[in-house]
């Protein structure tokens, strides 16, 4: 039973509205601990803890309106002057809005808040009683709940790093330029300005645990919560369903058209002018339709600055509890993704961002003893490439050795030496995306904490997507991520095996070539072909989908994912499409990303080559499951 009464979808509204207000007030507070002094700064936060609390005591939340009351006193007296702000202030501060998010986790289960900390209250009370502050746990130390959870099994990344680092240093160089050595010697990133986050961006999902085990909270309820968890709404500007409505208006005027150049071709009337005007009115409506189709998929656009904008809190959090220096700087938050990214994002993003901050960057005095400035910079930017986002996290710390990986792999035999030797410098800063590539021999609070870099490895590539690495030794490290722009619509390769067509992933292609016979060559007792000088594994797609030969290929595609290339042997090609992405529900064989459908009518499996390939050796449930799908 709702402890609400009916007021659900105010309190919906509410949470909607108030976590896009306190994510604003979070990054607020991270500069603020930069200019304690800020008069204007303090006024937003002060409103922003006045905001909530107003609509807290409409829903008749007590709890979350005394630690909202408190907090907002407390900005009152730091805006007149009458408390300096202190780190140790500040530590309350955080732990008061880390409060205030935990209880927005409880009402998201349609339950009331619990009572906040009453450390945490004691402490607030203490302050505006002109008490000394005295917490007994720091926030910093509490941030592990804005980060992912524990998982098991995971590498230890400060192992990781004592392998891979440890190169000597360069020459002293200033600040500014460690920043563009960074940036354009290993990413040759153009510095964006920071752009302000749309408002009408749709908020992240906050909603926490903490309330799952309250009295009276049912499973139901939790259930409830579990699917808001990601969310089923977008915001979308007018401007833009305005479009799509003008676009509909004139689809159906078109239609029109075409309705009584039927009933007069249906007459009998055939002349070169009815044929023309009927060109005429289909070049119009697929037209129409193109732009109909843009229009809807803008509208799945979310600026990513709704994911940035709980990072630098995350950061700032953590550099305290490991004693260093950082600032997080953002770039390109304007930047437009597909709203069902977003959250597949955020576990991915967050890693990477403790990563540097844990990992990547030094200690201020072991930076100062390397001639670099106490502070460290992580740089977090989105930026449109085309018809691609990319996303770079780039850090000015201690870079990675690509000898070390090598022989921290081979040391713990997940490659051969002979496999090391082969191995260029993109190749071995790869390797640490292997499972187990370092084991856990020590545990602490960060270490170990979060998904390994397998596994966001693994989810940028369910999102069609890709992860590089650059570093350098002594300079710092670069992530770059490259995403398709929208989910729903892939650009294809049609491949034909016998009169069966296939999907490719266009963004896996480099290139089509003829296969001679001839020109194949047995190495290690596997075919290969050389393109320009490079051997490279011929697979033939038969093969892989368990389906007996019935002809060798005549046709080679250039394929490159992440960890290989290769030349995938087809039989012919039927084009290129920009595929409408169906998925399986129900049914999904073994190496099928989803179903699309072509301008004949005929279904087209799209191929998940990641999988395909990393199941090789293995078809006859792949072959077999995609038998049983009707192509009719």
């Amino acid at each position: 039973m709702s402890d609400f009464g009916g007021m659900e979808d105010l309190l919906q509204d509410f949470l909607q509205e108030a976590n896009d207000l306190l994510s604003d007030v979070d990054n607020k507070l991270v500069e603020l601990e930069k200019m304690p002094d800020d008069r204007a700064l303090l006024n937003d936060i002060f409103r922003g803890f006045h905001t909530v609390k107003g609509g807290a005591g409409f829903l008749n939340a007590t709890e979350l309106v005394t630690l909202c009351h408190l907090t907002e006193n407390l900005f009152d007296r730091l805006r007149v002057g009458e408390i300096d702000l202190t780190a140790e202030l500040m530590d309350v501060i955080m732990d008061a809005t880390k409060g205030v998010r935990e209880m927005f986790g409880e009402l998201g289960q349609m339950v009331q808040p619990q009572p906040a900390d009453p450390a945490v209250i004691a402490a607030l009370q203490g302050v505006l009683s002109g008490n000394a502050v005295k917490l007994d746990q720091p926030a910093a130390a509490q941030s592990e709940s804005l980060a992912p959870t524990p998982a098991s099994g995971e590498p230890d990344w400060s192992v990781l790093h004592a392998a891979v680092t440890g190169a000597e240093v360069s020459a002293p160089v200033s600040s500014s330029e460690v920043i563009t050595k960074a940036e354009s010697a290993i990413v040759e990133a153009v510095v964006t300005p920071t752009a302000v986050v749309s408002q009408s961006a749709a908020p992240a999902s906050p909603f926490g645990r903490r309330g799952t085990d309250r009295p009276g909270g049912s499973p139901t309820s939790a259930r409830r919560a579990e699917e808001r968890g990601r969310e089923n709404t977008i915001r979308v500007d007018t401007s833009r369903l305005d479009q799509v409505l003008n676009l509909s208006g004139e689809i159906g005027l078109t239609k029109n058209r075409l309705t009584s150049l039927r009933a007069d071709i249906l007459a009998g009337k055939s002349d070169a002018e009815t044929l023309h005007a009927l060109d005429q009115a289909v070049s119009q409506l697929d037209l129409l339709v193109s732009d109909l189709q843009n229009s809807v998929m803008k509208t799945r656009m979310q600026p990513i600055g709704r994911l940035f904008q709980k990072y630098p809190r995350i950061a700032r959090d953590l550099a305290r509890q490991l004693g260093k220096d950082v600032e997080l700087v953002l770039a390109g938050e304007e930047t437009e993704v597909d709203k069902t990214m977003i959250e597949d994002l955020a576990d991915p993003l967050i890693h990477l961002i403790r990563n540097a901050v844990d990992h990547g960057v030094e200690m201020p005095e072991e930076r100062q003893a390397a001639g670099k400035p106490a502070k460290s910079l992580v740089r977090l930017e989105a930026r449109q490439e085309g018809d691609h986002i990319v996303l770079i996290i780039a850090d000015d710390g201690k870079g990675m050795s690509a000898e070390r990986i090598r022989a921290k792999a081979t040391e713990k035999g997940l490659i051969s030496e002979e496999e090391a030797n082969t191995l260029d410098e993109r190749q071995s800063l790869n390797l640490i995306f292997l499972p187990g590539f370092s084991t856990k021999t020590q545990v602490s609070d960060v270490s170990g904490r979060g998904v390994g870099m397998d596994v966001v490895k693994t989810n940028i590539q369910k999102l069609n997507g890709s992860i590089e690495i650059r570093s350098e030794p002594g300079k710092g490290s670069v992530f770059i991520i490259s995403l398709p722009l929208t989910l729903a619509i892939l650009p294809v390769l049609l491949v034909l095996l016998g009169d069966q067509p296939f999907a490719l992933p266009l963004s896996m292609v480099r290139e089509i070539l003829p296969i001679e016979q001839s020109r194949i060559q047995e190495v290690g007792g596997k075919e290969t072909l050389v393109v320009r000088g490079e051997v490279l594994p011929v697979i033939p797609l038969a093969r892989l989908l368990g389906w007996p030969p019935v002809r060798y290929p005549e046709y080679g595609v250039f394929m490159q994912t992440a960890e290989r290339s290769f030349i995938l042997a087809v039989d012919s090609f039927a084009g290129r499409d920009d595929a409408v992405i169906k998925s399986l529900e129900d049914f999904r064989p073994k190496g099928v990303a989803g179903v699309t459908t072509l301008s004949n009518g005929q279904i087209v499996l799209i191929l998940d080559m990641k999988e395909l390939l990393s199941d090789l050796g293995q078809h006859s449930d792949i072959g077999s499951g995609i038998r049983a799908l009707d192509f009719a």
